[in-house]
């Protein structure tokens, strides 16, 4: 490696970085800064980058480039005959992470899965509402708390959970990473301190690097952990470079300032692969971007207007300026890439005249609305701005006047949630964990409204649907209720569907062990740099 480039980058970035001969240090340009370290509170993938996949683990794992379920700080695990027990045989001898302000005295057990878990389960837990605002969306938004009637340490190293009925998905589920499990004796020494607030701010786990420091929209700094269960990670100094332009991140990457980022400008692909010290892996997104309209707000809870609007927008066009083809329009809420995804349904036409007429039948055209643009880039929507340009430049030809309103990112995923809202929000979604619950229920069930579901759009005849699916192991029978799903959602259109896109990640040629994940984390726990 060359440590001469390596450190004058990392000097720039003012990294401060241990000089030692012997030293691996791999620089990451992330995109955002995140919204916090516990990935409990928080959906975004840039907190799950940043403390879901670095610092913490989870009773099961998805191995690496798989949606596939391994064990994790379970080694194994039994399913009652009625699929409502599901009995966890945890890991021995796993350490917790030793940082400057906490030393364990014990290792992981029983207790922390509870405690992990009970936070978020029940109102009343003194840690369920520990940071102001906290808002558990993964867990409330899929119906944990009442899908779990409870969470028992059995033992030490057993726990068992006991479900009210049957969750296909419900190991999948577990894999995710607001599923993390956290330290209670940790949390313990916070709330004695009365700064339970830190959970939140210096996160500590069992994964496989220690956090060490964060610098607000500059840095945050890892060691690897020393006692990791799986192993010592050959990088010793992970190092996130947050770096929001992606342009510039791809200087930096270029100029050897760092050795791998994501999401790069379509426009700079092709230079990046030209580059001979770079390599440029690329796969299909599980993913979707969408407009959501706010179907609790006027004229949006009409289903003429939301058509109308679907009608007006140029998908092609945003899929040809943001992705210079590197994606495809959207036609259904999961990609085609997913299993029960419905190939007959047809999409909505580009048609602006009827998108007019439409809109006078209903009343409104003269409409005036907001659109809300992400503003940093994500897998499914690199620029959201001009997609957002793209789509106001659509809406004035058929006569609606439209603002385009953007937040930093944090406030942009908080406010969204908000019933009354006003106009549509540009965001999407990458799988989670393979399933097509974590796309149907997760965003657009009855329990995610003014959680993960920023239509606020809540349908008897969908949410049926997507309910009876998860109850039944047939994945035949998942797959018909799913596909009846997709039909009531493209008629009632809670959201414009925008596109599915290719996932492009640019890295030096001196990194070994990464794995493109199909579900849009970033992992480097295997990840090394050849000398």
């Amino acid at each position: 490696m060359n440590k001469t480039a390596l450190l004058i980058g990392a000097a720039c970035l003012g990294l401060g970085l241990a000089t030692a001969a012997e030293a691996k240090n791999l620089i990451y340009c992330s995109e955002a800064s995140p919204e916090g370290f516990d990935p409990g509170l928080y959906t975004s993938g840039t907190t799950f980058d940043a403390a879901g996949r670095t610092v913490y683990n989870r009773l099961v794992e998805f191995k690496h480039g798989s949606t596939e379920i391994e064990p994790g700080l379970a080694a194994s695990w039994d399913v009652s005959d009625d699929g409502t027990e599901y009995t966890f045989h945890l890991r021995p001898d796993v350490k917790f992470q030793t940082t400057d302000f906490f030393t364990p005295t014990r290792t992981f057990t029983a207790d922390d899965v509870v405690f992990s878990f009970e936070r978020q389960l029940k109102a009343d837990n003194p840690w369920n509402k520990y940071v102001e605002g906290a808002a558990w969306e993964y867990s409330d938004g899929m119906g944990f708390p009442d899908l779990i009637k409870s969470v028992e340490k059995v033992d030490d190293l057993t726990v068992k959970f006991v479900l009210n009925r049957p969750e296909a998905p419900f190991l999948a589920d577990l894999g995710m990473d607001f599923a993390s499990i956290l330290s209670k004796e940790y949390a313990d020494q916070l709330k004695a301190a009365g700064t339970p607030e830190l959970m939140n701010q210096q996160p500590l786990g069992t994964g496989p690097f220690t956090f060490v420091a964060y610098q607000p929209d500059a840095q945050i700094r890892y060691t690897a952990h020393p006692d990791y269960w799986a192993g010592k990670q050959p990088i010793d100094n992970l190092i996130f470079a947050i770096t929001t332009d992606a342009s510039v991140r791809a200087q930096k990457l270029k100029a050897g300032e760092c050795h791998i980022m994501p999401y790069p400008n379509a426009a700079d692909v092709a230079s990046l692969k030209e580059d001979p010290n770079l390599q440029v892996l690329e796969q299909e997104g599980l993913n979707i971007a969408y407009l959501a309209y706010n179907t609790m707000q006027k004229p949006f809870d009409d289903v003429r207007v939301r058509k109308a609007l679907n009608m007006a927008i140029n998908k092609q066009a945003i899929v040809d300026a943001v992705f210079q083809g590197a994606a495809t329009p959207a036609i259904n809420p999961i990609p085609p890439t997913m299993w029960s995804y419905n190939k007959d349904i047809a999409d909505d036409s580009y048609d602006p005249e009827a998108a007019k007429k439409l809109l006078a039948d209903a009343g409104a055209a003269d409409l005036s609305m907001k659109i809300w643009a992400m503003p940093v880039s994500r897998p499914y929507m690199l620029n959201a701005r001009r997609a957002a340009e793209l789509m106001q430049a659509d809406f004035a030809a058929v006569g609606v006047t439209a603002e385009i309103v953007t937040y930093e990112w944090g406030e942009y995923l908080s406010r969204s949630k908000e019933t009354d809202r006003d106009g549509a929000v540009m965001l999407g979604w990458t799988g989670d964990n393979g399933d097509p619950d974590n796309f149907l229920d997760t965003l657009l069930g009855c329990d995610a409204v003014g959680g993960n579901n920023r239509a606020q759009w809540c349908n008897q005849e969908f949410d049926d649907l997507v309910s009876k699916a998860k109850v039944t192991s047939d994945q035949a029978e998942r797959t018909q209720l799913y596909e009846q799903a997709q039909v009531v959602f493209k008629r009632e259109a809670p959201w414009a569907t925008l596109d599915h896109s290719v996932q492009y990640m640019p890295m030096s040629k001196k990194v070994t062990g990464f794995h493109q994940d199909p579900l849009g984390v970033h992992r480097f726990d295997g990840v090394d740099i050849a000398e």
